[in-house]
């Protein structure tokens, strides 16, 4: 039986790839394929941004006002639809059902606080600056944006940048992952229903060609991307070359430091979720947990226990708390830390590889590893898998000092019940993304997303009102008139 296979979307229609070349879309949860994805060229990617650049005079021309109802229209189809898209999440990346539907409508809060553009995009003036001279600041849209989007969040990630781009005035073209396209198609799908005018959204599926044809692509004029930090660099470096505003959010290696004060059930509770949520796959889960003084013993006996009890399974099955991860090939990446772990000397408190898991998939149980010290692999590389450290310090400086040591500074939490230890905290620790007494430090989307450091690359961060900044030009006009 054949299987489906993508296309793209550009100027408003379902078009063929111009590439043979395809790549075959598993079920991680079963292994058999869903379908195949197209590994777009360079010219794809052309056709895609020139359809864009065609469309950009008149979409920009349109008020705002009326670019916000078709975002509130585009809300309304995704609300509809959420269920429909949180199992296509869960069919092709893995993930628990409640958790695709958590992220569905994470998605959809994005499009909501993009329909807020008209208040948004309004400028500055101030009369007489000299003598008989006003002085106006006001935005304007740029052009052609692209996304270069990850597996992790096959429906919410390209919605922190789509709706913001078009609200703004942009035309743009996503590039969702090749490993995780059929949600994307039914957005697309829902981005037509919506009537935006032909070549406004564009949807072109690809690999690594595709990208560096987005990078390079004269038409274009700004990147968003999320993945790892050594693509996030190429990424920023390429484009930036190429005279194009860039946005790389990268990897992370999130430390999370419980106090010997802090509410125990919560904490427990708080970074197995962190840490085993979506098999680890986010950027924002828990990597390394720092105990502090006494607080050591019951921490590890806890989440041992708390990570021991959680169901693994097919993502789409009643019960099941985690899923597999997205790929075989990503399963002995994992297996390679635990291996290389046990290798540098860490203490393995519980081993993934001896969970009960189904027969078929690509699963992986919980583990944690105790006694890790900074020198180690697993306490330096982002794992992206369900793969929990556990170090100790005598202070909270101490644990400061150990995050402020690693390269990447993407999200980090403290769990405490002094005021005093969660100022300090938070003054202090260099992730821009921090929580306190909650395990993922998710801002909301009318608030800014991004790393520091080697988490992120560029200056304007994803959603919220950097987003308006991005995806605007500030123009300053002066007048006088005798």
């Amino acid at each position: 039986m054949p299987v489906e296979r993508t296309k793209d979307y550009v100027g408003g229609k379902w078009v063929a790839s111009l590439s043979r070349a395809t790549r075959e879309v598993r079920n991680p949860a079963t292994g058999e394929i869903i379908g195949s994805v197209s590994l777009g060229s360079a010219a794809d990617v052309d056709r895609a941004a020139t359809l864009a650049h065609r469309a950009f005079a008149g979409w920009r021309a349109v008020p705002a006002v009326e670019r916000a109802r078709r975002l509130f229209e585009l809300k309304h189809l995704l609300d509809r639809n959420a269920e429909e898209l949180a199992r296509a999440v869960t069919r092709e990346n893995g993930k628990t059902l409640d958790e695709a539907r958590g992220s569905v409508r994470r998605g959809i809060e994005c499009v909501e606080v993009a329909a807020g553009a008209p208040s948004q995009l309004m400028g500055q003036v101030l009369e007489d600056v000299a003598r008989g001279i006003d002085c106006a600041s006001i935005r304007q849209p740029i052009g052609v944006f692209a996304c270069v989007a990850p597996f992790n969040f096959p429906a919410m990630v390209p919605l922190w940048f789509m709706p913001f781009a078009v609200a703004c005035g942009n035309t743009f073209v996503c590039k969702p992952s090749e490993q995780v396209p059929f949600t994307q198609k039914l957005v697309f799908e829902l981005v037509h229903e919506a009537g935006f005018p032909p070549g406004v959204l564009n949807l072109v599926n690809g690999g690594k060609e595709a990208v560096d044809a987005l990078l390079s692509h004269p038409a274009i004029r700004g990147i968003s991307f999320v993945g790892s930090s050594p693509v996030a660099q190429h990424v920023y470096r390429t484009a930036a070359l190429h005279g194009k505003r860039v946005q790389a959010l990268g990897g992370a290696k999130n430390f999370l430091i419980v106090m010997p004060d802090a509410d125990r059930e919560r904490a427990l509770d708080s970074i197995t979720e962190s840490a085993f949520g979506c098999a680890g796959q986010r950027c924002l889960a828990g990597s390394v947990v720092i105990a502090v003084g006494e607080s050591h013993g019951w921490l590890r006996e806890g989440l041992v226990e708390r990570a021991r009890a959680i169901r693994i399974g097919d993502g789409a099955a009643t019960g099941t708390r985690m899923g597999p991860l997205v790929s075989e090939e990503h399963r002995r990446r994992v297996l390679g830390y635990l291996a290389k772990g046990l290798e540098e000397g860490a203490e393995i408190a519980l081993d993934g590889r001896n969970a009960v898991v189904p027969e078929k998939g690509f699963f992986l149980g919980p583990s944690i590893f105790d006694r890790v010290t900074p020198e180690m692999t697993i306490a330096r590389d982002e794992i992206f898998g369900p793969v929990l450290c556990v170090a100790r310090a005598e202070s909270l400086d101490a644990a400061l000092e150990l995050a402020r040591r690693h390269p990447l500074a993407n999200a980090s939490s403290i769990f405490t019940a002094s005021g005093k230890s969660a100022r300090k905290f938070q003054n202090e620790v260099e992730a821009s993304m921090a929580g306190v007494n909650v395990g993922v430090a998710a801002p909301m989307s009318f608030f800014g997303f991004g790393g520091a450091k080697g988490s992120f690359f560029g200056d304007l961060k994803a959603h919220g009102r950097e987003a308006f900044d991005f995806y605007t030009d500030r123009k300053v006009v002066i007048s006088r008139w005798d």
